[in-house]
Order: C-alpha cells, then structure tokens, then sequence
C-alpha cells in the first residue's frame, strides 16, 4: 500500500508541475504542490524502505521528471492551444505634432493623471500637471515633453 502512494504521490506531482510549465504562468498553487508531493513520495522511500531504494526512487524520479518534460515538449500537442499571433503593430503619435502648446479643448476622460483630451477635433492622450481633471472640463495645453501632451484645467 506504501509503494502505491509513494507513486501516486510522485506522478501526481510530475502532472502538476507539468501543468505548471506548459500551461499555467507563472508561479502557483500547482508548482508549489507539485514540489511538495515529489519531496513527500521521497520522503515516504526513503522513511518506509531505507537509504538504497530511497536513492533510487530519487533518481528514477528525477529521469521521468526529464523524460515526461522532454516528450511533453516535442509533442505537437502543445501547439494548438498556444498562442500563434504576433503583435507588430506600432502606437503613431504624430497627432501630437498637429497641437501645440497654448491650444485650448476638451478633457473626455476623467483625467488621474493620464486621461483622453479633445483638441482641434482630435482624440488624443494626455497628462495633467497633477491635479486631477474631471470629465468635460475645459483644459488647455502648457506643455509638451516627449511626445506627450500636458495639460491644465482653465
């Protein structure tokens, strides 16, 4: 009944960290646990059968834990669920260049700090000079640094 723990223990834990490299980001619930079921089915080896089966149920261990890893990742199972598209698209901030530093507008967003500004019929993006600035507040622009747009309410 041990031997039969000690590899549910060991497999269960293969599977959660498995899960945790192909499919969960980042570090979770699952990495942890997966960790502890491992150490806990080597702990059992080692405390119910002795130092040699304990050693090779470590490295029985460690060799399915790279085998599985190994076949998990040559499979082409994992390329339909994972993401395919490449996002190249730019932000083009040369609206920017068609206001300048006096226009007046409009502010469309609520403004804390950053928020969306009408001026000259366009839309653009903008920040204030640290207070905030409510929705269809009457702004006007005292400044421009690097492309962004600083704004004052009037």
């Amino acid at each position: 009944m041990t031997i039969f723990i000690i590899i549910l223990l060991i497999v269960f834990g293969i599977v959660l960290l498995l899960l945790e490299f192909l499919v969960i980001p980042g570090v979770t619930l699952a990495a942890i646990a997966g960790i502890l079921m491992i150490g806990g089915g080597i702990y059992l080896s080692y405390e119910h059968y002795g130092n040699i089966i304990g050693n090779i149920t470590v490295l029985s261990t460690l060799i399915l834990s790279v085998s599985v890893l190994a076949l998990a990742l040559k499979s082409k199972t994992w390329n339909k669920i994972k993401l395919k598209t490449e996002v190249n698209s730019k932000v083009s901030k040369d609206e920017v260049d068609e206001v300048a530093v006096g226009d007046l507008g409009i502010s469309v967003s609520r403004l804390a700090p950053m928020g969306k500004i009408k001026v000259n019929k366009m839309i653009l993006e903008a920040k204030s000079t640290g207070v905030y600035i409510d929705e269809k507040t009457k702004i006007e622009i005292v400044g421009i640094i690097d492309k962004i747009i600083i704004v004052k309410p009037i």
